[in-house]
């Protein structure tokens, strides 16, 4: 369901759907490096890094958590700690920590609460350094460490609860324990252990539940339906999030993905499915497979962490394929169709000059 500070969001993206087809993407000039340092300019508005310069121009906190690493070794540090206190203001006054914060600074969820927002900021603060943000607002911290605890955390199984689903990634599915979320979970129990935050989590062996319950071998499930369709995100964040880092299980996981063609024309797709693999919420109907089969570049980003730690060649490969995607269309894209070609609907039109591009940045940097 659309709540109303989701309302002006969702009318810019209907008028993104008549601009871009009358006018196309907004196109940069230069080389893929050139454009992508253009857009990672151009989605600082002086306040934060807002994820896009199309209709996610707005601070989102799983986006912002991918991109703070990559943004911190471009030397954005300044930027970086403005935008966690533009954030960390705003939550704290709404007092809590939501997915995102609209243009009118009132945090909300889409769709609902998110098992990943806390930990993806959580994690910004860790990565940032920020110890006097954190300090200053420790008590809103450990209460939103308390309530995440509480809706998130099963003390029997030592995972996530899978009697409800959460808003995560793949946001417009409903999931039960997902992968993902619980590999958020483990990152959230080391980083509150590094910022010296209170840990519910810390007597628990997350990584073990998790292999026992979602590790089927070869690969991770998606969740526990166990349905044995090989998904990306299930197959990238166990080792974004470091749970693991075994190289034979990644490798293994890899290999999956390579077989069943998510990584092509370039990485990374949901899965190959067109048709949901999981009970999906009302609003996917007018989305038309918007998180089904499609590619997505956050998602072949981390996918790309992955693969430059357990395979540097691929991850070469990967980087040269998005330069020419980037160079095509002269800006940095949200989401592809199954070939390749930008996503659109008759109600949607694929975002642009996604923060995202900061990654791929880095990628060349390094």
């Amino acid at each position: 369901m659309l709540y109303l500070p989701h309302l002006p969001g969702f009318f810019r993206m209907l008028g993104r759907v008549r601009q871009v087809k009358k006018h196309g993407f907004h196109r940069y000039t230069g080389d893929a490096q050139a454009i992508c340092e253009q857009i990672v300019d151009d989605c600082w508005n002086g306040s934060f890094f807002q994820t896009s310069t199309g209709h996610f121009s707005e601070f989102w906190t799983r986006d912002f958590g991918m991109c703070v690493e990559a943004l911190l070794k471009l030397d954005w540090k300044k930027e970086v700690n403005t935008t966690l206190e533009y954030a960390m203001t705003r939550f704290a006054a709404a007092g809590k920590i939501t997915t995102n914060i609209p243009k009118g600074g009132k945090p909300a969820d889409f769709p609902n609460f998110a098992a990943d927002s806390l930990p993806f900021f959580v994690h910004s603060l860790r990565l940032a350094s920020a110890k006097g943000l954190v300090k200053e607002h420790q008590a809103f911290l450990e209460k939103e460490i308390g309530r995440y605890a509480s809706l998130v955390f099963d003390h029997s199984t030592s995972l996530v609860r899978s009697d409800r689903s959460f808003s995560s990634m793949k946001d417009l599915a409903k999931r039960q324990s997902s992968t993902y979320d619980n590999s958020m979970l483990v990152m959230l129990s080391k980083d509150l252990a590094s910022l010296h935050l209170p840990n519910p989590f810390a007597k628990h062996d997350i990584a073990k539940a998790m292999q026992t319950q979602l590790w089927n071998g070869r690969f991770f499930e998606e969740d526990m339906r166990k349905t044995g369709i090989v998904t990306g995100d299930a197959n990238t964040f166990p080792f974004w999030c470091e749970v693991f880092t075994s190289k034979t299980m990644a490798q293994s996981c890899i290999a999956h993905i390579r077989k069943h063609g998510l990584d092509q024309p370039f990485p990374l797709k949901y899965t190959v499915e067109p048709k949901p693999i999981s009970k999906m919420i009302l609003v996917e109907r007018f989305s038309g497979g918007y998180e089904r089969d499609t590619i997505w570049m956050h998602l072949g980003l981390c996918y790309m962490d992955v693969a430059r730690q357990y395979d540097k060649r691929l991850f070469q490969e990967y980087v040269d394929k998005l330069a020419v995607v980037i160079e095509k269309h002269k800006t940095f894209l949200e989401v592809f169709e199954p070939d390749g070609q930008p996503f659109r609907t008759p109600f949607y039109v694929s975002d642009e000059g996604m923060l995202w591009a900061g990654k791929w940045l880095e990628f060349i940097r390094a």
